[in-house]
């Protein structure tokens, strides 16, 4: 008899929690006008919404906790030239050319002062940026992890915060997608071999009872 998926990804040891580290900090990957703009290439519909509704309860949780707060976004200053790859590759990068107000924020989720902006590239926010040096001068150790979308940017920032040395917490309703069939599966896989997915009830209550 064939075994099921969860027998045999149970049988490999896949699925096993890290926990929670010391020092956490919490990135919102992407979270921009152009995945809730009707009309946009990148309209995500009602899956990125109710993400951006969860990343906005964690969010208000972190900045009570003290916690760094890292915000990620694409920007291409040059088109073709600084997109490179991925810009040929995803031609709707183009919503991320420098001054188009697809890029801007959505109300209610722009950066407070002293909260860190980082811009990027390609979909990994550590990929060409100064994330890493600056969690590892901060003493990170946890990266809470939210944002757009669930197969795109967020895995890529996922596997590489596990790949940098950094314990990577997905908060489940606190990412999404355009369609379920990739945020599952995506959610599944980080799940499996990169980080712990967890509900953002299990989040919040860490922040509250987390000591800045």
């Amino acid at each position: 008899m064939t075994e099921d998926l969860a027998t045999n990804y149970a049988r490999a040891g896949y699925h096993t929690p890290i926990g929670f580290g010391r020092k956490p900090a919490l990135v919102l990957i992407d979270f921009v006008m152009a995945y809730y703009t009707e009309g946009s290439p990148l309209y995500g519909g009602e899956g990125v919404a109710t993400a951006l509704a969860s990343a906005l309860r964690v969010l208000a949780a972190a900045r009570r906790a003290g916690i760094p707060i890292i915000f990620t976004n694409v920007v291409v200053q040059a088109g073709p030239l600084d997109g490179g790859v991925f810009y040929r590759k995803a031609p709707a990068t183009q919503c991320f050319s420098a001054g188009n107000p697809l890029g801007a924020w959505p109300p209610g989720i722009e950066p407070q002062p002293g909260e860190l902006v980082i811009s990027k590239q390609y979909p990994s926010a550590f990929f060409g940026t100064s994330l890493a040096s600056t969690l590892t001068a901060n003493g990170i150790d946890t990266v809470i992890l939210t944002g757009i979308t669930t197969s795109g940017c967020v895995r890529a920032t996922c596997v590489d915060t596990m790949s940098y040395g950094f314990i990577p917490i997905v908060v489940r309703e606190g990412v999404g997608d355009r369609a379920d069939g990739p945020h599952e599966a995506n959610l599944f896989d980080m799940s499996a071999k990169y980080a712990d997915v967890l509900p953002e009830a299990d989040v919040i209550d860490y922040l509250r009872g987390f000591n800045a």
